[in-house]
């Protein structure tokens, strides 16, 4: 959950932005030292006249300018690729949840289950609960079981939404027909807020995604209730 004059992400609930938290670490680390050399480099500009000449035609230095770059590209690279294929890998998800945003709220259906549907709509701020957030609590919670893999399909029925919870690494666009997919592991319970991340319309901050991760018998236990409700 993000707080006031949070500077940083939110902390990792899910094992992909644990990886993004710590390539986002690995390029921040190689961009401040490439400002560090720069700004070296400037301010030894900025205070000396000497110059050497031979610095100013010299094989060698080009070189080094033009390889370092390439190796450091490669650097950021390849632990973003890696990235990128984890994010994108799917393998036996335990549960596959299709999400619909719509003008201007969310449909859930718990595709393995055979009536277990619902709409998720922001509670008004008049009927929150004590100690609820505005804006950001629903009606109806998207529950998971906590260290399954889930497989989340996002579309939309009118207009452009996306889907994004920040806790979890996720930010899919859900796109009037087109069947999106992404994945999700929670690596511990709780809530872990979102909100519709695209400029859909008059109420587009109006939208907002609750992902409720518990343990598997809860889980159970709440499905039950829910389809037989």
């Amino acid at each position: 959950m993000a707080h006031p004059a949070q500077l940083g992400f939110q902390n990792a609930a899910s094992p992909i932005m644990e990886e993004l938290l710590h390539f986002h670490d690995h390029a921040l680390m190689i961009v401040f030292l490439i400002s560090a050399l720069v700004l070296y480099i400037i301010s030894l500009m900025l205070t000396t006249k000497l110059t050497h000449t031979n610095s100013m035609d010299a094989q060698e230095v080009e070189m080094v300018w033009t390889i370092l770059p390439a190796i450091i590209l490669i650097l950021i690279a390849l632990p973003s690729l890696r990235i990128l294929y984890l994010m994108d890998e799917i393998n036996n998800p335990h549960l596959t949840i299709k999400a619909v945003g719509h003008q201007w709220y969310w449909s859930y259906e718990y595709t393995d289950y055979e009536n277990l549907l619902f709409d998720s709509y922001m509670t008004p701020t008049q009927d929150l609960p004590l100690g609820g957030f505005r804006l950001l609590e629903v009606d109806h919670r998207v529950v998971v079981p906590m260290e399954s893999p889930i497989r989340i399909l996002i579309s939309a029925e009118d207009v452009l939404h996306s889907w994004a919870v920040p806790a979890l690494g996720i930010k899919t666009d859900a796109v009037p027909g087109r069947l999106n997919q992404t994945t999700l592991i929670t690596s511990h319970p709780g809530l872990f807020y979102g909100q519709c991340s695209e400029i859909c319309g008059s109420n587009h901050s109006f939208m907002p995604i609750v992902v409720e991760s518990t343990p598997l018998k809860l889980f159970e236990t709440w499905s039950n209730t829910m389809v037989y409700s």
